[in-house]
């Protein structure tokens, strides 16, 4: 690995990039940039996680997990299609203050905010350049085999008592995609969708209407579900992709932080070897490929229990095994009822 001191400009000052200014600002050079205005630096994510890799994360910033805890879960109500609510036991998943951390892993270093540097001018002055700009992948050629869900969301502040008391999630018909409700405190809470068939807004605003609640702030994006296999290459000339701009997001359930952070671990172990990096990314989220083709099955309508059991219980598997990762129990009982939704 190289061990020369780098000047190294992060480009995308989300979860990934700003995870890697807290780990590479000792011994390199580092410099953010941040197309968003300060102001307007925010994530269409509902600050969903799990504690006990979090901590560890922050750990390595020299930063506690715990300050930035918002809620911390007991149950999330899952309803499957409005025929059956059930409910599964949390195992430290957790809202947090998402901008908060990844402020506090940036401090300290210098970031651009409302730039979008042109690559001609990085390559000029840099040593190497950090595509951590999630679904744009501004700096790395463009992907044949994208895949990705529109998604939107409100904070909404509740005056007279928030709709559930825990998270809640309702899968939409052959998982298209889902709605989600995630508290944030005694009376906020992020409410949101993302929809392969572009319900997403429709599902959001009718939740809005029926349980009330201002909306604070709105916002929107598409989430990239196509899997690292789908978005090589990872690496072009001085850029390097690390997170969603290389596919690692949980295509089952969408979610991408905690996923962005362990490939920004790879990319620091690997610093100055892009195969190695690229070898270990592939490895690290093999099973990735195993879940998307579950979702994309069931999106399609092509999806047969007997016919994919093999896959389902791998994922079951790789879900169970993972557990406080996941920040919940892993029962083959609820995968079923997803997978016969």
């Amino acid at each position: 690995m190289v061990k020369a001191y780098l000047k190294i400009a992060i480009v995308g000052i989300g979860v990934a990039g700003a995870y890697l200014l807290a780990r590479l600002k000792k011994e390199h050079e580092v410099i953010g940039f941040e197309r968003s205005t300060e102001m307007n630096h925010d994530s269409i994510c509902a600050w969903g996680t799990s504690k006990a890799p979090m901590q560890e994360f922050a750990k390595k910033c020299d930063l506690d997990f715990n300050d930035y805890v918002i809620h911390d879960g007991k149950n999330m109500y899952i309803d499957m299609n409005n025929s059956e609510r059930f409910s599964i036991k949390l195992m430290g998943l957790c809202t947090y203050n998402k901008i908060g951390l990844i402020k506090d892993m940036a401090k300290g270093c210098k970031i651009n905010y409302g730039v979008a540097p042109k690559l001609e001018n990085l390559e000029s002055e840099f040593d190497l350049i950090v595509d951590s700009t999630g679904f744009h992948r501004s700096y790395l050629p463009r992907l044949t085999k994208d895949f990705h869900l529109p998604t939107f969301q409100h904070k909404v502040v509740y005056e007279n008592g928030v709709p559930f008391d825990d998270f809640y999630l309702k899968p939409f018909s052959s998982i298209s995609g889902y709605f989600w409700y995630f508290p944030l405190g005694k009376n906020m809470a992020h409410i949101g969708a993302g929809d392969k068939n572009r319900n997403h807004v429709t599902e959001t605003n009718s939740f809005l209407e029926k349980y009330g609640g201002k909306v604070v702030k709105t916002v929107g994006r598409p989430i990239r579900l196509a899997t690292p296999d789908l978005c090589e290459p990872f690496y072009h000339g001085k850029v390097v992709g690390v997170g969603e701009s290389i596919g690692t997001v949980y295509p089952l359930l969408g979610e991408g932080i905690i996923p962005s952070m362990t490939c920004g671990d790879i990319f620091v172990d690997t610093l100055g070897n892009n195969e190695l990096y690229r070898k270990r990314v592939l490895e690290k989220f093999a099973i990735y490929s195993k879940v998307l083709s579950f979702v994309r099955n069931k999106m399609n309508n092509k999806f047969g229990v007997m016919k994919s059991f093999m896959d389902l219980l791998a994922i079951y598997r790789y879900m169970k095994k993972n557990e406080k990762r996941f920040g919940m129990e892993i029962h083959m009982s609820d995968m079923m009822k997803v997978a016969k939704a």
